[in-house]
Formats: structure tokens, sequence, C-alpha cells
């Protein structure tokens, strides 16, 4: 861990599994515990926890984020104070997921102390896709690689320090708050100045903020870091306006450390049907960085321990349908799984009517 920010793991005895590529049997994943957030038969929200391939309501639960807050003021894990408010009826969570149930795996009472952000360029193969979609705009004789190369090369040769040193820093951005996640099975609306909807298939890390700064990590999701590729294709230079789009993750957050390999798959469907799909990678076996390396230059500013905040970071992919020529349009749903996470993350695409802005002067 680099010096000076120690991020502290909820459930650090969670073991990282190797990839699966069929759902997880009752017997299976004993070690660590998902989490999801639902609204109940009343309407209430509620948690519900699953360990064990059985889900249950957590007693007394509201939210994962008061959890967290009573994890990190007493410092105990995240699943130590699941285990001590009991666990009471069981749950379908794939009813849940059908009815339109599901929340987000965890948010803020106040959605402005929710921040989204990203890093990108950090999984082996991702700079040959980001490479693709900009050399066409930098042919100059004098410069040969990309940006985007230069920075792949970069977190290949210094992503993965020695243990007490500091790897090189990636690509960050900032893409929202909680207003703009949208919950699980619920559609992703584009602007209408948007010139493309795109998914990124990626592994969120969730983070609570302690009283005294330090970061706590909850654990990992699946998220869907949902983009403009046609206008950052238009020049690197308009990667952050392209960034600042809606996005989903969940719908169930897995406790504990990141498994070291992630394989799972990504899909679109249109009218019922795969119009296109592909496998993802993820996890350190799979990346140019390693998981603290990035987690360190994410909480290395002071702006970003705020106590009792949250943070969804999402650490980037190699996976893009916009690679494959893909263009969606309303409607078509976004389909994200893989099995170590549970439930696969769905979402539809929407694209809002345009809402022009006028600034008054006061």
């Amino acid at each position: 861990m680099p010096p000076a920010l120690l991020i502290y793991i909820q459930n650090p005895n969670a073991f990282a599994a190797g990839p699966r590529y069929r759902a997880a049997t009752k017997t299976e994943g004993m070690g660590f515990m998902h989490l999801i957030q639902f609204e109940d038969d009343k309407g209430a929200r509620a948690v519900g926890a699953t360990e064990g391939g059985v889900t249950s309501v957590v007693s007394g639960a509201g939210s994962v984020y008061a959890l967290a807050a009573e994890a990190a003021e007493r410092g105990l894990s995240l699943r130590a104070v699941v285990i001590e408010k009991g666990l009471g009826a069981k749950l379908d969570r794939e009813a849940l997921a059908n009815e339109g149930r599901l929340l987000a795996p965890v948010d803020h009472p106040d959605p402005s102390h929710l921040y989204v952000t990203g890093t990108g360029l950090t999984h082996l193969g991702s700079a040959s896709t980001r490479d693709a979609m900009h050399k066409s705009n930098q042919q100059q004789a004098e410069a040969p690689l990309t940006d985007s190369m230069k920075m792949f090369r970069m977190g290949l040769e210094g992503g993965k320090p020695a243990p007490g040193e500091i790897g090189v820093q990636p690509e960050w951005f900032y893409k929202g708050n909680g207003y703009t996640v949208t919950a699980p099975g619920q559609p992703i609306p584009s602007p209408a100045f948007a010139k493309d909807a795109g998914e990124e298939p990626e592994i969120a890390g969730i983070y609570y903020i302690g009283k005294d700064g330090t970061p706590f990590r909850l654990g990992f999701a699946l998220g869907n870091e949902f983009s403009d590729h046609v206008t950052e294709r238009v020049n690197y230079l308009f990667l952050a306006h392209s960034k600042l789009r809606f996005c989903s993750f969940g719908p169930e957050l897995r406790v504990g450390e990141l498994p070291r390999n992630v394989s799972g798959m990504s899909r679109i469907l249109r009218a019922g049907k795969v119009l296109w799909e592909k496998p993802f990678l993820s996890g350190e076996d799979n990346m140019s960085h390693t998981i603290a390396n990035l987690e360190y230059h994410h909480f290395k500013y002071d702006l970003f321990r705020q106590p009792g905040d949250i943070h969804v970071h999402m650490f980037g992919t190699a996976t893009l349908s916009f690679a494959d020529g893909i263009k969606t349009e309303p409607g078509d749903v976004f389909e994200i799984e893989e099995a170590q996470f549970g439930l696969p993350l769905r979402n539809a695409v929407a694209w809002n009517e345009d809402r022009p802005v006028t600034v008054r002067q006061l």
C-alpha cells in the first residue's frame, strides 16, 4: 500500500474466487457476502444480504450507507454489522429485479455527496481500443504514438509499484454525483445533445469516508460507465464532456476484495434478441495497475476524503461495442454479467428531450 494513505477494507477475509461461467450454487461463495437495496412490499427501503446462495432481509436496516457508517464508527467489518443486525425473511432477488424494485446497492441521503469518478487505460488491451478511436486525429509525423498509447505504456511500466512505493498516476475523470446514478433495471437517459449512447462494462469500487477522513472500502459492483464515444473521438480533449452522463452500477455489492480474475460478458439486446456481445475482463490479473495504486491516486486529494461522503470509482474497461461499429437505439438493453457478482446489471437506453438552458443575470 502506498505510504501516507491506507484504504481500510471491510471484510478482509473475503476470498478471491476464479472466473465462472455459470450461476453460483448454494454452496459456493461461502466466505463473502453480497448486499442489495430494494423497496419492500410497502414501498419502504430495505437491505438484503446473500451468503451461500440464500438472500435474506437485513433486520432493521434501511440503507447500506447506514450500515457502512456504523461499521466505520465501531471499527467492525461491514459483514459483522450485518450479521449482528440479524437476517430475517428470505428474498427472491430475481423477482425483485423483474418487479423493478431494486435500487443502487449504495447511495447517500444527500445525492450531491456521492461522487462518481473513474479511470481509463488501466486494463491490458484497453489502449488498442482507445488508440483506434483517436489515432485519426493525431497523424503528426513527430508524434507517432497517441497520448492514449503513451499513458497506457506508463501504466505498464509503473502501475504496479513495489510495496511501500507510489506508482504512476492513471487517467482520471469526473462523471457526476448521486443525481446521475440510474438504478439497476431502469433506463439510462442520454441527453438530447449527445452524439452516442454507449456502454462501458466495468468494475466499480465503493467507498465510505469515515469521520477522520479515512476511506473505507465496502467492496465492488458491476458498473456501466455509460459514455458518449462519438464526442470523445472528435478530440481527446472532449473526454471530460463525453463522461458527464448517467451511469448504473450493481445490482449487488460484493463485500470484500476484488477477485484477481474477473471474466464476464457484455451484451446489447434489441427487440429481445442479442445484437452484440463480447467477453470483458477485469481484476488485477488483467490490469496494468493495482487496485491499491488506483485508489491511492484518487484518495490522495483531501477533497475526496470528506467525512460521510460516498465514492463510486470505476476502474476502466477494454471492451466497447462502439469499437465494433455498434450504434445503440432507444429501447436497446445493456446487459453486463459476471457470476462472481450475482445478478446481471441491465439497463435500457433512453434519450431525453432537448432542454434549452438560458443563463439569467441577477
